[in-house]
């Protein structure tokens, strides 16, 4: 006897974009899906080639697509977002974990299907991408990064050969790229052994005595060694004089930023960090007063926020954040709020999001700058730190850090400590208080220390 199969009724969710397409993107050709009543072949492939991706924009111009939907796969999405950017398409730009296709079948034309399904039917969102002018800001800082990594990986390699060569100066002093150790490396590849001659090109700043340090150039100068460090040497003076051009870029794409605020008449406020000298890797020129007339105010004046971690933070992020509709939205998608995970009633997890952001990453290495920070900020890390440990406490401050930019960014109004100040005094009532039940509790009455007279 025969069983009667049931069938499955297929349930369809309103379109609400009916222009919209999809691009499944690699580096040597691209799928693109459009409405299957738009044309013949619903479904075609298109090269990388830039004269392929004006041929795919055609088409889909000619198919009456608004709105194009495609995976941030690499950097090979860049070239065609621009293009279809230009011609005036929306393109919405989405995280591929976001839209995993369902079990079965993986192939290129089924991951553009699936897309343009999800994005015909308004399940897709955009991820956040600044604008031109900050994009190449941005470009121009990861690059910058790269070039310190690669300079610093050659200071690696004088070390290896000093090892190797057992001259221990990278041991007695603190940065053989100083005036010290250069002026010692120069005088080494140059032909000079004597040690007391080599220390007596020691900075009178240097701390460790010429005796030490003539004690630590004894060794075995081997030439295969002199010719490596010789190379490492060249190859990290090379990569500081990208550096140098790579911020004289910078600050002529920043030139071209129209001005808030006027420096010559609204004078920047004094900086509020302590005076130190400059680092080897930071700006070649006044970024904080470049910043400062872009943004209208002074962003160094929150705690914790120094030059560098400002133009961190503009690069990357800009100085609109209108495609966030609330500070919740921003501290989200930085990943520095709790994701709470909850079934069956059960709390399963409150741990931050594991995300890869620029932008979270400086807020947390300027919230472990203020371990020692007297501001109201520095209290509130010490605080959670003593209260949560370490790791949390960076979080919840890079967390309070992100609400106060977001705040500052969106009123364009200049930082006030006094709302901090009001806070902490609230918090200190709230010691208090908890202190006076607990002394009552045990018998005893808490007596104020009058101040002392000046």
């Amino acid at each position: 006897m025969a069983k009667n199969k049931k069938r499955r009724s297929s349930v369809q969710l309103p379109v609400i974009n009916p222009n919209a397409a999809a691009v499944d993107i690699s580096s040597t050709e691209m799928y693109v899906c459009v409405p299957m009543d738009r044309d013949a072949e619903p479904i075609r492939k298109f090269g990388a080639f830039t004269p392929d991706l004006h041929a795919l924009a055609d088409w889909l111009g000619h198919c009456g697509v608004k709105s194009v939907a495609m995976e941030a796969t690499g950097v090979y999405w860049i070239p065609l977002f621009q293009i279809l950017e230009t011609r005036g398409f929306e393109v919405c730009l989405v995280n591929a974990r976001h839209v995993k296709n369902v079990p079965g079948r993986k192939t290129d034309v089924v991951d553009c299907q699936w897309l343009q399904y999800l994005h015909a039917v308004g399940l897709l969102r955009a991820s956040f991408r600044p604008a031109d002018d900050i994009c190449i800001l941005r470009s121009l800082l990861r690059h910058r990064d790269n070039l310190i990594e690669m300079a610093s990986c050659h200071i690696q390699h004088m070390q290896k050969a000093l090892d190797q060569m057992n001259l221990h100066l990278h041991h007695v002093i603190s940065d053989i790229t100083g005036v010290t150790g250069l002026a010692i490396l120069d005088a080494i590849l140059s032909g000079e052994r004597s040690p007391v001659v080599l220390a007596e090109l020691r900075d009178y700043r240097i701390k460790a005595s010429p005796d030490i340090i003539a004690k630590a150039l004894v060794g075995d100068y081997r030439t295969e060694h002199l010719f490596t460090l010789r190379q490492s040497l060249e190859a990290y003076r090379h990569y500081r004089r990208l550096i140098e051009d790579c911020d004289a870029e910078i600050h002529r794409q920043l030139d071209s930023f129209d001005s808030k605020i006027d420096p010559s008449q609204h004078p920047i406020p004094p900086s509020t960090s302590s005076h130190r000298k400059p680092a080897d890797n930071e700006f070649r020129f006044d970024l904080r007063e470049e910043l400062y007339r872009i943004l209208g105010f002074d962003l160094s004046q929150v705690p914790g926020f120094q030059a560098g971690t400002i133009y961190a933070i503009f690069a990357e992020l800009g100085s609109d954040l209108s495609k966030f509709p609330t500070v919740r939205h921003f501290v989200s998608w930085l990943g520095l709020c709790p994701d709470n995970r909850v079934s069956g009633g059960k709390i399963l997890s409150v741990r931050t999001r594991k995300v890869k952001n620029r932008i979270a990453l400086a807020l947390r290495r300027a919230a472990s700058s203020l371990l020692r920070s007297s501001s109201p900020l520095g209290d509130f890390f010490r605080r959670m730190r003593a209260k949560l440990g370490p790791p949390k406490a960076i979080t919840a401050t890079a967390h309070k850090l992100a609400r106060i930019l977001f705040h500052l960014l969106t009123t364009h109004q200049p930082y006030d400590s006094n709302v901090l100040l009001r806070d902490a005094e609230k918090q200190r009532k709230r010691v208090e208080a908890k202190l006076r039940a607990r002394a009552r509790a045990l018998g005893f009455q808490l007596v104020p220390i009058p101040e002392a007279v000046s």
